[in-house]
């Protein structure tokens, strides 16, 4: 009997410890921990089954409340027994793409028939303390820069100023008389700024001009500081070396608009700069690359204890083909030109476009590769060689008339034509001084496709992806005898940009077909021609455009030093009241450089387009 009651509380004792992870014997804990994992997963800890809900709830709260959006999933792990039973979590936070994990534990005890969770901070993460939160900081990758030809960066990141309201420096009344102060140092529209000022959140600064740093004005550095609330904060932005330059095909960056958030499908987000034109915008994901992000605890006093960081991978650059020099050099002839006006310069032996610039008049669009206008006489390049194709030579016999007849629409020469290159002329002199009546008299040579086919020889009017926006030209078929006249001297419904025309001259340089190029990196597959440039066709053709120097209206390049010049001048009318303004243009090529120089209104293609061509050559020896 004594041996037998001696049993009895050893036993007892024995059930009471293997409660913990006995089966059999009482609600099992690992039960409690799996309610745990989930609540905390659906981020409604109060659903678990805790010694105090509330404190659940509120802790939950009070930590995660800045990373509420961060998918996080808690699974149950090992449940281990004794005289502090407990139970270990398997968390797992996405972050930008990387999962975060982490092993936590959490205290279990028994009440009655159930086992519950006590709370305390390190349920969530080992590192926390009473108090304490977790938050996550963005680390923005360093953008890509585009590249000019030798990998010279063009655009990188340069000092800028950002000059705007810091309304936290505000007293109260104070918004609408510093917004409405600094607009008009800055030069900025007052009203439409201090609106924006006043929608803005008590905390917030507003961005009203940002500023080259080498490029503030002494007045604005001067006067701000004396505004109240008024700010200047130090930052880089990508920037090309000046505002002009190239600025239509390289585009800019800046603060993301809400539309291109919406887009983005959580990759950006507000505040973040964006590519928001040109090839900024079209290459951001290349160039703006991966944000990274960091986790972090931060206590009461707002110290910050580091957890976990997925680094940012860095935009990748853009490589084109400009080259610096010749690009400033095109963007300063342009930059006093009032009308719209475009320079592209191409080489003929590779394609690669070396500049591409487009005149303030142009208000910001690319009109230099995307632009659409009437090619005028520069398009007899292409009616020559058809014409050559006919059966005619550079020394074939043409009509020059004061005017011509087709069903009723009179064509004429330009005002100032040479009254002595009139009458029974060569093909060569009618183009070297731009004859309309000679080349319309000549048309019925041509049949179907003839010249849509010399234009596709001379890589005009064949569109490709070149990966941004470029306009190769259109010869679409007249529609009757008078929109047939009225191509052959490039009008009617031919149209071309600059770009366009430049590759025409560096074709006949060439002797084939030319591609531009201006990314290296994309690759395009080019169309054949039809009907190829020959050799025999390509010499005709630069021995007659080296006549427009020598004898005919591109005298003014006659005295570049180096290589001969070849050359065509043209004028196109349009609109529809009289008297009509006209497009100049004027083409050239001197060695292993071809341009094409456009401007909206002017008076002819020698005198307007002329000298800014002029320029641009003895600049770029």
């Amino acid at each position: 009997m004594r041996s037998r009651s001696a049993l009895v509380p050893v036993v007892a004792g024995l059930l009471t410890v293997g409660a913990c992870s006995m089966p059999g014997s009482g609600p099992e804990p690992g039960g409690a921990l799996a309610s745990v994992a989930g609540a905390l997963s659906s981020g409604s800890p109060a659903r678990g089954p805790w010694t105090d809900p509330a404190a659940a709830r509120d802790g939950w709260s009070r930590i995660t409340a800045s990373v509420s959006g961060l998918p996080v999933k808690v699974s149950a792990g090992k449940v281990t027994a004794g005289p502090h039973p407990h139970g270990v979590l398997h968390w797992s936070w996405q972050l930008a793409g990387r999962a975060w994990r982490y092993d936590t534990t959490v205290a279990l005890t028994r009440r009655g028939d159930a086992w519950r969770a006590r709370w305390q901070p390190t349920v969530v993460q080992p590192s926390l303390h009473p108090g304490w939160k977790l938050t996550t900081t963005t680390i923005q990758p360093s953008r890509g820069d585009i590249l000019g030809a030798g990998g010279v960066a063009l655009v990188k990141p340069r000092p800028v100023i950002r000059f705007g309201i810091d309304k936290t420096r505000l007293k109260p009344g104070q918004a609408a008389n510093s917004s409405r102060r600094l607009a008009r140092l800055l030069g900025i529209d007052a009203a439409s700024f201090a609106r924006r000022v006043h929608a803005a959140g008590p905390e917030a600064f507003v961005e009203g001009l940002v500023l080259r740093r080498q490029q503030v004005p002494a007045s604005v550095l001067n006067g701000y500081p004396r505004i109240p609330g008024a700010t200047g904060i130090s930052d880089h932005l990508p920037l090309a070396p000046a505002k002009q330059f190239a600025a239509a095909i390289l585009g800019t960056v800046g603060p993301a608009t809400a539309e291109i958030v919406r887009k983005s499908n959580g990759a950006i987000t507000a505040g973040d700069d964006v590519g928001l034109s040109g090839l900024e915008a079209r290459y951001d994901d290349q160039l703006r690359g991966t944000k990274g992000i960091e986790m972090v605890a931060v206590d009461p006093k707002g110290n910050r204890t580091h957890l976990f960081t997925v680094p940012p991978v860095d935009g990748k650059p853009l490589r084109t083909t400009l080259v610096p020099r010749l690009q400033d050099l095109a963007d300063r002839v342009l930059a006093d030109v009032r009308p719209a006006s475009a320079l592209v310069a191409i080489r003929p032996s590779d394609g690669d476009l070396l500049a591409i610039a487009n005149g303030p008049g142009a208000g910001g669009y690319d009109i230099a590769t995307y632009g659409r206008y009437a090619p005028g006489s520069t398009f007899k390049i292409v009616s020559s060689l058809a014409l050559l194709r006919s059966g005619l030579t550079p020394r074939s016999t043409v009509h020059c008339l004061p005017r011509v007849d087709v069903n009723g629409k009179q064509f004429k020469n330009y005002s100032d034509y040479p009254a002595d290159k009139v009458g029974d002329i060569p093909l060569i002199e009618a183009l070297a001084n731009s004859c309309n009546t000679a080349f319309i008299g000549e048309r019925n040579r041509l049949h179907g496709d003839d010249l849509p086919r010399a234009a596709a020889a001379l890589g005009f009017g064949v569109d490709h992806d070149l990966g941004f926006p470029a306009y190769f030209g259109q010869v679409p078929p007249p529609a009757g005898e008078t929109e047939a006249a009225a191509d052959m001297i490039g009008q009617g419904r031919v149209l071309a940009s600059p770009m366009a025309m430049a590759t025409v001259v560096a074709s006949v340089v060439a002797g084939k077909a030319v591609l531009p190029r201006l990314l290296p990196d994309h690759a395009t597959q080019q169309h054949r021609p039809a009907q190829p440039l020959t050799g025999r066709e390509a010499a005709a053709a630069r021995q007659m455009m080296r006549a427009v120097v020598t004898e005919g209206s591109g005298a003014l390049l006659g005295h570049l030093p180096g290589p001969p010049a070849l050359a065509k001048t043209g004028t196109a009318e349009f609109g529809t009241r009289p008297p009509l303004p006209t497009h100049a243009w004027m083409v050239a090529a001197h060695g292993d450089l071809a341009v094409a120089v456009f401007v909206d209104r002017g008076q002819t293609g020698s005198g307007t387009a002329g000298p800014l061509l002029e320029r641009f050559l003895l600049g770029a020896r």
